[in-house]
């Protein structure tokens, strides 16, 4: 598994702050995917979700995520779908290929990676979506998991 230090730059996103299980991923990037069309905005990369909890420690009715889009251009939040500015991050990403319930192998071994090379990670775990779920086999789903972190 290649993992990578890198920037990501500062962002607009469209997003849904969500309690619940995890099969409501879906509904919920429709939801945006419609916010973002109806509203004429631009997406400006893949959706992503969030996750402040797993599965490992919560109850899957307590599990907390968000998920987000990037978009360019002015919007109103609108429902839900909530508006914020995510600043520049460094994180430590690889690219998990596989089912969605199997990213969590990946975050082991970014979290791993961090503690043996002097990064303190920073935040929550995200998970950027590159493949689209409706026309890629599960097996072969491309993820990038990321940890925000802090070089020591």
């Amino acid at each position: 598994m290649k993992i990578e230090e890198k920037k990501i730059g500062e962002r607009q996103v469209a997003y849904i702050s969500y309690k619940g299980p995890y099969d409501e991923v879906p509904v919920l990037l429709g939801e945006l995917v419609g916010f973002i069309m109806a509203k004429g905005l631009q997406m400006m990369g893949p959706p992503f979700g969030v996750y402040f909890n797993s599965p490992q420690q919560v109850l899957v009715e307590d599990l907390m995520y968000e998920v987000a889009i990037p978009f360019a251009g002015d919007a109103e939040e609108e429902g839900r779908v909530k508006i914020k500015t995510i600043p520049a991050q460094l994180v430590l990403s690889t690219i998990h290929k596989g089912p969605y319930s199997e990213c969590g192998m990946a975050m082991g071994a970014l979290a791993e990676y961090a503690y043996k090379n002097s990064y303190e990670i920073a935040g929550p775990p995200m998970e950027t979506y590159l493949s689209d779920p409706n026309e890629t086999p599960e097996k072969e789903l491309l993820t990038e998991v990321c940890f925000p972190v802090i070089k020591r």
